[in-house]
């Protein structure tokens, strides 16, 4: 496997999130900040569309960033006309290769299909652009007719292929199989356009990977239609950490452009979002709390700086006294284990009454009760 090309489609199929809609402003902020990143390439929009997404797509081409910028169009020459006016330097040209989407969305069939694709290659090819011939629905193509889809599409003269699990069918194994079998008959760039309807959108843009596709499309937070498509922070740590590759991302910079798609998109951050959400390196079980204190590899695979975030050793009912003393300790107070433990069982019931974990003014009152119901004075240090 070679370097990874990482395209992100938050801003075309992120928004195509039922429900939710980018301000311009906010589509270019997100392009600037997946640039700062470090992605290959931002899909930018559907030009087609013409007004204020035509706009946006162009201002996005404009700004001279360091990535690639993708105009999405229908194996159509009017779309791929307007995604040239927008000055992109890639375009995606996107067809379905199902039978079913042929037979029952298109009403067409697969000679069509591939006779529409290679007039919209040949004509972006003229014009000199990079081109992603998009196999929509491949997940549930023929496997014959996929392999002559990408041997067309190559020489017609597309750069790569888009292998779209559209419906989110696949599973790892399948999907590294199933690209592997491609490679061994087409020498041609794939890239994995995976969605999460079963949650394995991740996992399937992983394995394609190992099924030697270059090139793997997602978004931040995991945006996409009905379930989603592959999360961009999970696919960048998932290659860097499972996979144990080198990466030309800034991992630090996934935070803040998670939480500002977040915002943007109306789409609240779950606490225990992988890798971004606020509990990934949350320590509250006694346990984990001990191990992740003495040694934090112990319950952390990664350092919480290296994605922007910080360790937290939360109080509640599953706490121990290893939390308990380290938490008062950090706050200058002195306390012994055979106060901790006073402490300890005051702070489950009350964890337990109040059925959450206790904010630090909680632990401290709990702290100076205990040692005032014992006779003993406050030690502060």
């Amino acid at each position: 496997m070679g370097d990874i090309k990482i395209v992100d489609v938050t801003l075309r199929d992120g928004e195509q999130t039922a429900g939710v809609v980018f301000a311009n402003k906010e589509k270019i902020q997100i392009a600037k900040m997946l640039d700062e990143l470090g992605v290959d390439q931002i899909e930018a929009g559907i030009p087609i569309m013409g007004g204020d997404e035509f706009e946006a797509v162009k201002a996005i081409a404009k700004l001279g960033l360091k990535a690639d910028i993708i105009g999405w169009n229908r194996a159509v020459i009017k779309d791929i006309e307007a995604s040239l006016k927008c000055g992109v330097n890639a375009v995606a040209i996107s067809i379905s290769t199902s039978d079913i989407h042929i037979q029952h969305k298109l009403k067409t069939t697969r000679e069509r299909v591939l006779e529409n694709m290679v007039k919209a290659v040949n004509f972006a090819k003229q014009e000199g652009v990079y081109i992603s011939v998009n196999a929509e629905d491949a997940s549930r193509t023929d496997m014959e007719f996929m392999v002559e889809f990408a041997k067309t599409a190559k020489a017609a003269g597309a750069d790569r292929i888009r292998y779209c699990d559209t419906v989110g069918i696949m599973d790892p194994f399948k999907i590294m199989n199933t690209i592997a079998a491609i490679k061994k008959n087409v020498d041609i760039d794939i890239e994995m356009h995976t969605h999460n309807d079963f949650g394995m959108a991740t996992a399937n843009a992983i394995a394609g990977v190992l099924g030697g596709a270059e090139y793997v499309g997602a978004t931040v937070n995991g945006l996409g239609e009905r379930a989603g498509n592959a999360a961009l922070e999970e696919v960048i740590m998932g290659l860097k950490h499972v996979l144990g590759k080198e990466i030309s991302q800034d991992p630090k910079k996934l935070r803040e452009l998670s939480y500002y798609v977040a915002n943007a998109s109306g789409r609240k951050l779950p606490t225990w979002k992988a890798i971004v959400g606020d509990n990934i390196f949350a320590h509250e079980s006694g346990i984990h709390a001990d191990g992740a204190l003495k040694y934090p590899k112990t319950y952390e695979v990664f350092e919480p700086s290296e994605v922007g975030l910080e360790r937290k050793i939360v109080i509640g009912k599953h706490s121990g006294t290893a939390a308990i003393i380290k938490n008062l300790q950090d706050k200058g107070y002195e306390i012994d284990h055979d106060v901790a433990e006073i402490v300890l069982s005051k702070v489950r019931t009350a964890a337990i009454e109040l059925k959450r974990t206790l904010n630090d003014r909680e632990l401290i009152y709990i702290y100076n009760e205990c040692l005032r119901e014992n006779g003993l004075l406050k030690r502060e240090a």
